[in-house]
């Protein structure tokens, strides 16, 4: 199944994106609150990786609302300079698919996730498929939105992502 998404003006100001670590299950939670309603999706899309990446988007009214890093592959390359597209538009992005089903609440979906870190793990790209050209799109202050010329989700870039709390310094 693949996700189409719709690109709209902004309204406002972007929404601020907050993080959460959660200590015991390593997962990282980043959220913002959005106001935008529209045709789309609600619930949540879980794209589960080959490689033992699991990222959950919460989605409501076709608006992303948060993403849930849950399981991280083994390692994570460590890639220098890994930076965010600097050309990215600030824009809303709506999520839709190509067949709606009403009162589905939650879809999963199997699909390759590539997750790269920078070597002080504040920048995380998360790539939705196979490598192919996006257009990045900020949705709010600290995430990109990758959308590819058909218009559907080619990544998610996590930016200023506060450090894992169990991570002396040393280690």
């Amino acid at each position: 199944m693949q996700f189409e998404t719709r690109i709209d003006p902004l309204d406002g100001k972007l929404p601020r994106l907050s993080y959460r670590w959660d200590a015991e299950t390593d997962i990282l939670t980043a959220s913002c609150r959005t106001t935008a309603k529209g045709p789309g999706v609600t619930g949540t899309i879980d794209l589960e990786g080959t490689d033992g990446a699991f990222v959950v988007l919460d989605v409501a009214d076709g608006a992303l609302r948060g993403v849930d890093v849950v399981n991280w592959p083994e390692e994570v390359p460590e890639v220098a300079g890994l930076a965010a597209p600097a050309n990215a538009e600030d824009a809303r992005v709506t999520f839709s698919t190509r067949r709606p089903q009403s009162g589905v609440a939650a879809v999963e979906v199997d699909i390759t996730l590539q997750i790269r870190k920078s070597p002080r793990e504040s920048v995380f790209h998360v790539r939705v498929g196979r490598a192919r050209a996006a257009r990045p799109v900020r949705i709010a202050d600290n995430l990109i939105v990758e959308v590819d010329k058909q218009d559907r989700l080619a990544g998610l870039w996590l930016l200023d992502v506060p450090p894992f709390p169990n991570v002396e310094a040393g280690d």
